[in-house]
């Protein structure tokens, strides 16, 4: 029971870091998205590469990368997949910082259901009629959605559809959490390090040029992006996997608080609509999840 309650503290606390997230994007809102993204993949390579040194999983790290291209088939995987979580943080802070928070959490709202829509035509799962009920809400919630906007919710679904094709592709590939994210980063960072001699060459990088601020805001990308990730690898090993389900929830949430009330997005009745069904949606969901795996646990005794 302990055990269960330090998972549960643990994958929370990573959700709740994921949820205020956008507060520290903003802080950095003078620096232009791809310098973010830029600096984010090289110090999340740099913060992990040095946290795995320190617990002395260095050889597991080289060992890992050995046994990765053994297996081509994973290798390429595992780039295509840090490919899309790149592609997923740069939508991410380019949104924050434009004013799309709200655009942000609806994208995470959906991508649960995109999580198992994959799994439906890759792996033949089935859906059960609770199941095929809450796609059917959430689809017409995005249907509204692009009515009322007059354009496609494109950042939304691009947010949902990346994550969740990247978790599709993590979830086939046997890797710790911390090591797997100094190799995703690792694939990235050689990309990132020439794009910043451009970025120097050309006197538009604001990194030690503007102020320490700005300068030290960049170096803990590194740490913001790996400490929640370790956080939820952590405890998500320590309690049921419906329960993790209720918890991915909280960071959305938190930012859809902080859109609305705290940046003074605008939210309108009919966004107020949709994101009602979309939350009915994910209840239906969550239930039916609940109640799947309460009874393979009766059959399996």
């Amino acid at each position: 029971m302990q055990t269960e309650k330090s998972g549960v503290l643990w994958v929370a606390g990573s959700f709740v870091l994921w949820g205020v997230m956008p507060i520290y994007w903003k802080h950095l809102s003078h620096v232009q998205s791809d310098e973010i993204l830029t600096g984010r993949i090289m110090w999340a390579f740099f913060s992990t590469l040095l946290l795995i040194v320190i617990l002395r999983n260095g050889k597991q790290l080289v060992q890992d990368v050995r046994e990765l291209w053994k297996k081509q088939f994973q290798f390429w995987s595992l780039f295509i997949a840090s490919v899309l979580v790149t592609s997923n943080w740069f939508i991410y802070i380019w949104a924050v910082n434009n004013n799309y928070i709200v655009q942000t959490s609806l994208g995470y709202y959906i991508n649960p259901l995109v999580s198992v829509l994959l799994g439906i035509f890759f792996l033949k799962e089935k859906l059960s009629s609770m199941q095929k009920i809450a796609f059917l809400l959430a689809t017409s919630a995005v249907i509204i959605l692009t009515i009322s906007y007059g354009k496609f919710p494109w950042i939304s679904l691009s947010l949902a559809i990346t994550f969740a094709v990247y978790g599709f592709i993590k979830k086939r590939i046997q890797l710790d959490s911390l090591r797997g994210l100094a190799i995703e980063t690792l694939f990235m960072t050689p990309f990132a390090i020439g794009y910043y001699i451009l970025l120097f060459t050309k006197g538009q990088a604001v990194f030690l040029h503007l102020d320490s601020k700005t300068d030290i805001l960049l170096i803990l990308t590194g740490i913001a992006t790996a400490l929640p990730l370790v956080m939820y690898a952590k405890g998500v090993q320590m309690i049921p996997l419906y329960v993790s389900g209720f918890f991915q929830y909280i960071a959305p949430t938190m930012m859809l608080f902080l859109g609305v009330v705290v940046y003074k997005e605008a939210f309108s009745v009919i966004e107020m609509l949709s994101f009602s069904i979309i939350w009915a949606a994910l209840i239906l969901f969550t239930i039916s999840k609940v109640y799947e795996s309460i009874s393979m646990k009766r059959n399996a005794h």
